[in-house]
């Protein structure tokens, strides 16, 4: 697909990065046309800790960082899983040479402004960074899409996926590609997909195996925004913000259902 006849405008994804989000952008790339990435410094353990703590308390916030740790070690357990999963869906996980990339410290400090008003996109995605401020969202010069893997309103916040499941509503395991508000996760829908897990799938892997059956989602998305044609769906269900299981509630969980 030539940019000069079906791109004329760049596209631009903000994220922290990982595997699930750069398979995103290379699908996006393969089919609709080149990505100029924006890469934040994920925030530290220690931001998330006290922004949490300020938010909800200091038993739910230390709680939550059980989870946070226990997956990241369940994702080096675990990796024959990945492995066999990037495989089986044909997930490309890693930057491409050449790929586009410009550093920064935040979404929403100057240098990230700076970087979009720079390359004039015709459309911005947000794919795993902070959530970003109501004034930053004022200044961007095109419309901002947001890749949420969960499906809203119902599962706005965090680990959509898991809690779906752990709700006992696994039909609503999926993902949501919708308009950036200053809410959570409470643009206006665009377009949504639903999937299922497969054996030996835990919340360290539903990010990939939900990328894995949003991919069109997203293309189609990103499409439509390119041709001014962005129009939003209403899916008819509750609102209500998620949030990082805690380690105990997970745990037990877990043995109680066997969902991880």
């Amino acid at each position: 697909m030539a940019v000069s006849e079906s791109n004329p405008r760049p596209i631009v994804v903000v994220t922290g990065g990982g595997a699930h989000v750069w398979a995103m952008i290379n699908a996006i790339t393969d089919r609709v046309g080149p990505v100029s990435v924006v890469l934040e410094t994920p925030e530290s353990k220690k931001q998330l800790l006290l922004g949490r703590a300020r938010r909800q308390g200091w038993i739910s916030a230390i709680g939550q960082l059980g989870t946070m740790v226990l997956s990241r070690l369940g994702k080096r357990l675990l990796t024959v899983h990945a492995a066999r999963l990037i495989a089986e869906e044909k997930l490309e996980i890693e930057p491409r040479p050449g790929q586009q990339i410009i550093q920064i410290d935040s979404a929403n400090g100057p240098e990230c402004l700076q970087a979009i008003q720079n390359i004039q996109p015709a459309v911005v995605l947000l794919n795993g960074c902070r959530l970003i401020s109501k004034e930053m969202l004022s200044k961007m010069p095109c419309p901002v899409l947001n890749y949420h893997a969960g499906i809203t309103p119902k599962y706005r916040g965090m680990n959509g996926g898991y809690w779906a499941l752990a709700s006992g509503d696994a039909q609503n395991f999926g993902t949501t590609v919708h308009l950036v508000d200053a809410g959570v996760d409470t643009g206006g829908v665009l377009k949504q997909a639903r999937g299922q897990p497969k054996k030996g799938d835990t919340i360290s892997s539903y990010a990939l195996r939900q990328t894995a059956f949003s991919r069109d989602i997203c293309v189609e998305a990103v499409s439509d925004a390119l041709a001014g044609k962005l129009a939003t769906i209403d899916p008819g269900l509750p609102s209500k913000q998620w949030y990082h299981p805690t380690i105990w509630f997970y745990l037990w969980t877990g043995v109680r259902t066997g969902i991880w």
